[in-house]
């Protein structure tokens, strides 16, 4: 803004109704998106011909296309909207210092020059009038200069002598329009080369380095229109009921400006609605994607030797080859850098797969790469949903196997769905926690198995807590919706030390091949004996139960242990679920491992479909 009219006519709400018309743009883009997800995808899914996968590739270029749109247009309007406040400082400052003109007959040139008129000094002489044009740097120079109606010392309150008395209220007024002229074409400037950044050539393909531009784009976005909607701003450790509040009392304008700018940060925030933290978190998942293919690509090019000659005999005349230390740090970086896009491949998979099947739409509730990674995806919006199942995996569980953790909760989807016709179900993977990674000494190089230490289930169960306390805030109450919480394995321990004596916001606990939920007994959870459920296949096929005794992760007290209700102990013991003694209702299984919980048609399938929508008297008992 280089001329006083261009800054004072400015009409600062053509920017906001661009930064609306940009809006829908981006808000068209995420219903194209959607349509090609849902309909068009799932289509082709059930067709049948050489063109099905040239047609399938073409669609999900397409999507990931619409996805870039959404996000680049939300930025741009971000930062129109942020221009558009930014301005009004600069334009407010301008306008006060034109009417304090006025108000002094004064006159402000378009330049920003003031013109004092003549006046009379104090003896009758003639003073002359005359026009300044003060730079604003010259502010700091002129800010200890005594104002002709401020004394400068005591009884120093006459006026200069000579000196016209509006020349110094002139010179005033210059700097401060000089100043407003200045701030608003450095702001103007700022976000002219934002925004020309935020731009696409004709017949672009969406790939991994437009995803890593638009990570500098959101940078570039949050330097010059951060100020407004600042990341401080966000809540950070609030309860999952704060977080909703603060969500509900922005605009819709600041509730797009901060997914746009801080994508992660909203995705993770408990309490929000599902939609919401899917949206986020998609982005997050396209740019952590590109960004670990370019880390990746990096860490390969720096490969280092992966041997070394040590000598062997006792002449040391004879050497054979061994792995560095150097290189087996480098695979490690390696393994886990590829697992982790694998991880994400699988997450993609899924949303491949709705309607397959009769697979409702996928919602991302949760992503982060820290550690092993983590991701929180479910079957069908839970906001809405009759029925809510929260899948707990054990030991072993990361970004990089969850895929098998989805299908198992896609597989409870559908059984659940044909239990409870015409109720919307919907069926949660949540690896939130860094699970313990060995379950026997010696797996990867652990003397002492991680799964052995309750650490793990101490550090995950808050997270798990907040989970399932920010899914029933965002559902609307513990009434809204009937919720089960699945643990299988190690999951079982983390699910127990969040419900014992606690609050967890559960209706239903499902134990799975559980090792101990550091409770004694299931009345010691929060669902208590009667919604307290356990299933164990016997020791032959599944020993985790045993071997979680052996760990003592189990609960201990006074008591006497049965089996089949005929006594065989008495005194200080530990239990398990699939104890009688535990007290839980305990399930009738088919598996055949630890792992075979979730095979189609089975009865451990069928028993869990059945707790998880309520059918409670239909449950085969163990």
């Amino acid at each position: 803004m280089k001329t006083v009219s261009q800054l004072r006519d400015l009409k600062r709400s053509q920017y906001e109704k661009a930064a609306d018309g940009w809006k829908k743009v981006s808000d068209q883009a995420q219903t194209d998106m959607d349509r090609v997800d849902q309909q068009m995808l799932a289509k082709i899914r059930s067709q049948e011909g050489d063109t099905k996968d040239a047609a399938f590739k073409a669609l999900e270029r397409l999507s990931r296309n619409y996805q870039y749109i959404q996000v680049e247009c939300g930025l741009i309007q971000t930062a129109l909207n942020g221009l558009a406040a930014d301005l009004e400082e600069p334009q407010r400052r301008l306008k006060r210092a034109l009417g304090d003109a006025e108000e002094n007959g004064l006159t402000v040139s378009n330049d920003g020059s003031v013109t004092y008129p003549a006046a009379k000094g104090p003896n009758g002489e003639k003073l002359p009038g005359g026009t300044v044009r003060k730079q604003a740097h010259e502010l700091f120079m002129d800010a200890n200069r005594p104002s002709p109606y401020t004394p400068a010392m005591p009884n120093a309150g006459r006026i200069e002598t000579g000196v016209n008395p509006k020349r110094h209220l002139a010179e005033q007024l210059s700097i401060a329009i000089t100043g407003a002229l200045k701030d608003a074409q450095q702001i103007d400037d700022q976000y002219k080369t934002t925004l020309s950044q935020l731009s696409a050539k004709r017949g672009l393909k969406v790939g991994n380095a437009q995803w890593s531009d638009a990570r500098s784009d959101r940078a570039a976005v949050d330097k010059v229109a951060g100020d407004n909607y600042e990341q401080n701003g966000i809540p950070r450790g609030d309860s999952p009921e704060e977080n909703a509040k603060w969500w509900k009392s922005l605009s819709e304008d600041e509730r797009d400006a901060y997914v746009s700018m801080y994508p992660a940060s909203v995705g993770a925030l408990e309490g929000l609605p599902a939609e919401v933290r899917d949206s986020a978190n998609r982005v997050v998942l396209q740019e952590e994607k590109a960004r670990t293919a370019d880390v990746l690509a990096k860490h390969m090019s720096q490969e280092p030797n992966r041997y070394h000659l040590v000598p062997r005999g006792k002449d040391g005349l004879t050497a054979e080859k061994a792995e560095t230390a150097e290189w087996r740090k480098w695979n490690d970086e390696k393994t886990r850098l590829e697992e982790l896009g694998k991880g994400m491949e699988a997450i993609e998979g899924r949303f491949r797969q709705t309607g397959q099947g009769g697979l409702p739409e996928a919602y991302l509730l949760g992503f982060d790469t820290k550690n092993l990674g983590h991701a929180v995806i479910a079957n069908g919006n839970p906001d809405t949903a009759d029925h809510t199942a929260v899948f707990v995996p054990g030991t072993t569980s990361r970004l990089g196997t969850v895929e098998g953790d989805i299908g198992r909760m896609s597989d409870l989807w559908r059984d659940s769905s044909r239990e409870a016709p015409g109720q919307s179900i919907s069926t949660i993977t949540w690896v939130g926690y860094d699970a313990p990674q060995s379950a026997m000494p010696g797996m990867g190089g652990d003397v002492i198995p991680e799964a052995a230490f309750v650490s793990y289930a101490k550090e995950g169960s808050p997270r798990l807590t907040s989970f399932m306390e920010g899914l029933q805030v965002a559902q609307g109450g513990p009434e809204a919706s009937h919720t089960t919480v699945i643990g299988h394995s190690y999951g079982t321990t983390v699910v127990g030390d969040s419900s014992y004596r606690k609050e967890l916001a559960t209706d239903d606990i499902i134990a799975i091949a559980s090792p101990g939920m550091l409770a004694p007994h299931a009345e010691d959870l929060t669902t208590g004996t009667e919604h307290t459920w356990a299933m164990a296949a016997p020791l032959v096929d599944d020993p985790v139960p045993l071997g979680g005794k052996a760990a003592r992760l189990g609960g201990f007290d006074f008591g006497v242990s049965t089996w089949n209700g005929i006594p065989y102990g008495v005194g200080f013991s530990q239990h398990v679920p699939s104890d009688e003694s535990f007290g839980a209702n305990i399930v009738a299984t088919d598996s055949d491992g630890h792992s075979g919980y979730w095979e189609e048609g089975s009865v451990s399938m069928s028993n869990q479909a059945l707790i998880v929508t309520g059918n409670y008297d239909e449950v085969r008992r163990g």
